[in-house]
C-alpha cells in the first residue's frame, strides 16, 4: 500500500468516526481523565516505545525539568529510572492523577501543580528542560504559540523543550478537526477557558512553524513505530 493510499484509508476511517461520534458531547478535560484514571496507563501503554525514546533523549546534564499535562507521569517513570535525582515539577488540571503520580514516585524530588498550564507562571531562565507528551494536541495553535514563548523563556540558554505528540497526517485531517472542535464548541456554548477532550493536532510542518516562531530551533524529529512524533527543540544563542 502506498503513503498516499495509506493516508486515504486512514482518513475515510476519521471521517466515519466523526460521524459515528457526531452527537456526542464534548468532555471537560479533567473530568474526561478522572473518570479513567483506572485503566489510563494500560490505554497509554501502546506508547511505551515512544515513552522509551522520549526518555533517552533527555541530556544527561539535566537537574530540573517541567512537566507539561505531566499526568500519572509515564513518561516520568522512565526518567526516574535513568536519573532518580532529577527534580520535576509536574503540572496538570486533573488532581487525581497527580496523587496517583505522588504516590508512585514519593521518594523522588516531586512537585506537582494541580493548575492549567496555560496559566501557570513558568518563571525565566529557570528550566534545563521542559518537557510534554501527548498533551498539546488538544489546543488551538494561537494558544499553543503563546505558550511556546513562555516555554522558551522560561528555560535556561542551551536548554531543551522536548515534546511527544499526536501529529496530523496532513492538512485535511488538521482542518477537518479543527472545524470539528470549533463546531462542537459553538454548539456547546463553552467558555474558552472551558478545556475539553478532544484531538486538534497540527501537521508536522505547522508544529514546527510554531516552534521556531518564537524562537526555538528544530534539532531533532523522531517518528515512532506507535504512533507518537517526538521533537526535540533548544534554545540556543543567538
Amino acid at each position: 500500500m502506498t503513503l498516499m493510499e495509506s493516508t486515504e484509508k486512514y482518513m475515510q476511517g476519521l471521517r466515519q468516526w466523526l460521524s459515528d461520534t457526531s452527537k456526542e458531547p464534548l468532555e471537560e478535560m479533567a473530568d474526561f481523565f478522572t473518570k479513567r484514571l483506572g485503566d489510563y496507563e494500560e490505554h497509554m501503554s501502546v506508547w511505551e516505545k515512544s515513552y522509551q525514546c522520549f526518555a533517552g533523549l533527555l541530556p544527561e546534564t539535566c537537574r530540573n525539568i517541567l512537566d507539561l499535562g505531566c499526568g500519572t507521569g509515564l513518561e516520568l517513570d522512565l526518567i526516574f529510572q535513568k536519573n532518580p535525582k532529577i527534580a520535576v515539577t509536574g503540572v496538570d488540571l486533573c488532581r487525581s492523577m497527580l496523587d496517583k503520580l505522588l504516590e508512585k514516585h514519593s521518594d523522588k524530588c516531586l512537585t506537582v501543580v494541580c493548575q492549567d498550564y496555560f496559566q501557570y507562571d513558568l518563571g525565566s531562565d529557570q528550566w534545563d528542560a521542559v518537557i510534554s507528551f501527548e498533551s498539546l494536541h488538544h489546543f488551538l495553535p494561537e494558544r499553543k504559540e503563546r505558550l511556546y514563548q513562555k516555554v522558551w523563556h522560561s528555560l535556561k540558554e542551551g536548554g531543551i523543550f522536548l515534546l511527544g505528540d499526536y501529529i496530523a497526517c496532513c492538512e485535511e485531517e488538521e482542518e477537518l478537526l479543527r472545524s470539528t472542535y470549533l463546531k462542537k464548541r459553538k454548539q456547546s456554548a463553552l467558555p474558552e477557558d472551558c478545556f475539553v477532550h478532544f484531538d486538534i493536532p497540527l501537521t508536522l510542518e505547522h508544529e514546527k512553524e510554531l516552534l521556531q516562531k518564537v524562537g526555538f530551533v528544530i534539532e531533532q524529529v523522531l517518528d515512532n513505530p506507535d504512533g507518537a512524533t517526538i521533537i526535540t527543540a533548544g534554545k540556543r544563542p543567538l
